[in-house]
């Protein structure tokens, strides 16, 4: 049986009244498209819960922009040093340009979100265009850890998963969809997965204002959210 949602309350009070809030600078006029941040670990469970969302939202106007597109790229080093760099640390992501394309789409432009190949540690020279919409979701592991990203979310979810199911989850990614070998994996599950997590994504879920156990797999949770934010855009 899957757990029922964590709620804490605004200024991150456990047990307060849970809170999803719509900015004061919101008007019948000029309408602010709704930004949701989704945070968790490494095979959490965050892509299950935005898709799960996503389908809860069938209709409505929702784009979502994962944090993973937006790492830096060094097309200055070798594949061998691409390989060894720290991605699970927040120095490796690109967040002035994620930022900058998030606001781009709070004014109603579009942005060109960058394409990046996990197997090769690198951006394509390709670009996917992000149309505004009403709804903007931003996931990734790290997307509660920047105060800027933050400050641009109207609701916070972190989806709170045990390490071991984690750990499963990554592997059987990384080895069947990014080209890695087990014992890559195990590898850098070790140098610096688990370290960055306890180090930099667990400390984030203070931020969160509803935590969801399980992410996607919790019915009651997704069926919440998706109604929340339907309600906000009657």
């Amino acid at each position: 049986m899957v757990a029922a949602p964590t709620f804490c309350g605004v200024g991150g009070a456990w047990g307060a009244k849970p809170t999803l809030r719509l900015r004061d600078d919101r008007t019948d006029a000029q309408l602010r498209p709704v930004v949701v941040g989704v945070a968790g670990g490494s095979g959490s469970g965050k892509t299950t819960l935005v898709e799960a969302v996503l389908r809860g939202l069938e209709g409505a106007s929702v784009v979502r922009i994962e944090q993973d597109s937006y790492y830096k790229d060094r097309p200055d080093l070798p594949l061998e040093e691409r390989a060894s760099i720290n991605y699970d640390h927040p120095d490796s992501l690109d967040n002035d340009l994620l930022v900058s394309h998030l606001r781009r789409l709070l004014v109603g432009e579009p942005c060109e979100k960058p394409v990046y190949d996990f197997t090769r540690h690198q951006r394509l020279s390709d670009t996917e265009l992000v149309l505004p919409a009403r709804i903007v979701i931003v996931d990734g592991i790290l997307v509660l850890e920047n105060a800027t990203l933050r400050s641009l979310m109207d609701l916070r979810l972190f989806v709170d998963t045990d390490p071991d199911v984690r750990f499963i989850r990554r592997l059987l990614r990384d080895v069947s969809e990014r080209g890695r070998t087990v014992d890559s994996v195990i590898a850098q599950y070790m140098a610096t997965v688990r370290p960055m997590h306890l180090q930099f994504v667990e400390p984030s879920k203070r931020y969160a204002e509803v935590i969801v156990p399980e992410g996607g797999l919790n019915e009651a949770a997704v069926a919440m959210i998706a109604a929340r934010l339907r309600a906000l855009l009657a």
